[in-house]
């Protein structure tokens, strides 16, 4: 890890050691409000960084000496498509800034929308913001091809195995 600027001297591990039990005393108070656009919006938002480079390709138009020409919305105004043309220098100092540092993965096979979990994790994130569940899709049912197809609490009863579509979403028992 480096640090860079007025945080040179935590590089320090006594230091950096201290500052993180300075940290650790203080009490935090986070302060969040609701998305204006709801959940839905966060969560668009969010996808723009999870899946997809900075640009793609298709949105190259052209590259010459004088510069790059791409393609880009301007959501500001009405999302309406505009072209820009900047130095060759330019586009890869922008380009640059959402390369991610050594050590980093991008997000989306960790965390909220990990494969672990991820449809009982949204499930409670619906539910805490209180947004709607969606419509539960129709579940397959098939019997467990184990030898042991008894339930494994009471040990009566048959053990069935369901298989759920992506969109279907488990109840959540509230929390609070």
């Amino acid at each position: 890890m480096s640090f860079q600027g007025n945080l040179c001297a935590l590089a320090d591990p006594a230091a950096f050691a201290a500052c993180l039990d300075r940290t650790m005393k203080k009490r935090w108070v986070v302060y969040s409000k609701p998305p204006f656009g709801g959940p839905e919006q966060v969560l668009k938002y969010l996808a723009r960084y999870t899946h997809r480079v900075a640009i793609g390709n298709r949105r190259i138009l052209a590259i010459d000496e004088s510069g790059v020409t791409f393609r880009w919305r301007d959501r500001a105004h009405g999302d309406r498509a505009r072209t820009m043309k900047l130095s060759g220098v330019e586009f890869l100092r922008r380009f640059l800034l959402h390369v991610l540092p050594r050590g980093f993965a991008r997000i989306r096979h960790y965390g909220l929308l990990g494969n672990r979990k991820r449809a009982t994790k949204l499930a409670v994130c619906r539910l805490q913001l209180g947004a709607p569940m969606p419509v539960a899709a129709v579940s397959t049912v098939t019997p467990c091809d184990v030898a042991d197809d008894r339930c494994p609490s009471c040990r009566s009863g048959q053990l069935v195995r369901r298989r759920w579509s992506l969109t279907r979403l488990p109840e959540v028992a509230d929390t609070s």
